[in-house]
């Protein structure tokens, strides 16, 4: 694991930046406008516990546990009826009816953050007509670090891949079988199709998750842990690859997407670029930001950078999920702003060459 890279949490946006819809199709040479949304957003959460695992405190030398089992509190947003100049969010509004139920994305958030900090790139999925599934990781959210006193928790890493598949198996038995735990779950998503998705430490995690072939901290391999769950499609945020263990292709190949800035002072381009080379398959995709920092694309600060991985995530969670169209219209979405990004797919990724170095600092950017 990477010390000393952490997301520091920034102010929110006062302003959530609405989903992007396409009302162009592609290869026309014509950009892509913002149309409606498709849905609302619903959100709520729910609690579930794995008994299995625990719960460590960073601030102790040596480190001593905190809790017997992982209580892992997840906000699931979903879509709702739309509604024109209706609010953002509607907490425990009802979902909208979905014959086999709506895709998913299942969201790993960065370090000293919450899933809400990324409430505007999730809302644009979901209204887009995604369920995200956000678990909140019980040693590296906003308040368990402060909590520890500034312990570095990111060791805590490891245990974050378990979560997302407690997670992910949770919610799918919940959609299966109505259970009073997590009522708004019964009938909502489809079980076929799965996104893997996350920022920054996130995206390490589900990098972990997706291709690590090595033990995870119960002994269980990686390959195993994924098992039973088909994850058909990985998005990487500013991530990083896991160096301690090896990663090795999928004989399923799900969709990869990577989305990493030139001028990310916190995990710098290279990271993304040697997480992309390391995955030996053609349908992958980096898109390259030119100009952004961070945080600001994911979390709508930076509105420009933003729209962009918002409009080419969407299509490509359309494309990888749902079999929308040709992918080859994702290189042609991802180019339609080159002050801003550029997009490349299968073995030809972005080159380092002409890449300045930068100075690591993970504050505020």
């Amino acid at each position: 694991m990477k010390k000393n890279r952490r997301l520091r949490a920034v102010a929110v946006v006062a302003i959530l930046v609405a989903s992007f819809g396409l009302a162009t199709p592609f290869g026309t040479g014509i950009s892509p406008v913002a149309a409606a949304p498709a849905y609302g957003v619903g959100i709520t959460r729910c609690t579930f516990v794995d008994h299995s695992r625990v719960v460590l405190n960073y601030a102790k030398t040596p480190y001593r546990v905190s809790s017997r089992s992982r209580v892992l509190v997840t906000e699931i947003r979903y879509p709702t009826a739309f509604v024109a100049g209706g609010s953002t969010e509607s907490a425990g509004a009802a979902p909208v009816p979905r014959s086999g139920g709506y895709p998913i994305v299942v969201f790993a958030h960065g370090y000293d953050v919450t899933p809400d900090t990324y409430a505007a790139l999730l809302d644009a999925w979901t209204r887009a007509g995604f369920v995200v599934i956000a678990p909140i990781f019980p040693d590296e959210s906003a308040s368990a670090v402060a909590a520890e006193h500034g312990a570095n928790t990111e060791n805590d890493l490891i245990n974050e891949p378990g979560d997302l598949t407690f997670v992910t198996k949770a919610v799918l038995q919940d959609s299966a079988n109505e259970s009073s735990n997590c009522r708004v779950a019964f009938g909502l998503v489809d079980q076929s199709e799965i996104a893997l998705a996350g920022h920054s430490d996130g995206a390490e995690v589900v990098g972990m998750l997706a291709y690590d072939h090595g033990l995870d901290p119960q002994g269980v391999n990686y390959a195993t842990l994924r098992t039973g769950i088909d994850f058909r499609a990985i998005v990487i945020l500013s991530g990083a690859e896991d160096t301690y263990q090896s990663y090795a292709t999928e004989a399923s190949r799900p969709d990869l997407m990577v989305v990493q800035s030139r001028a990310d002072q916190c995990n710098p381009m290279g990271h993304g670029v040697q997480l992309y080379d390391a995955i030996h398959q053609p349908n992958k995709w980096f898109l390259e930001l030119l100009t952004a920092h961070h945080l600001p694309p994911f979390d709508g600060a930076d509105a420009a950078a933003f729209a962009v991985v918002s409009m080419t995530t969407i299509r490509f969670l359309q494309v990888s999920l749902q079999g929308d169209a040709p992918t080859s219209s994702l290189l042609t979405l991802g180019n339609q702003r080159p002050t801003i990004a550029r997009m490349y797919s299968g073995t030809n990724g972005p080159s380092m060459n002409n890449v300045a170095p930068v100075r690591e600092s993970c504050g505020p950017n």
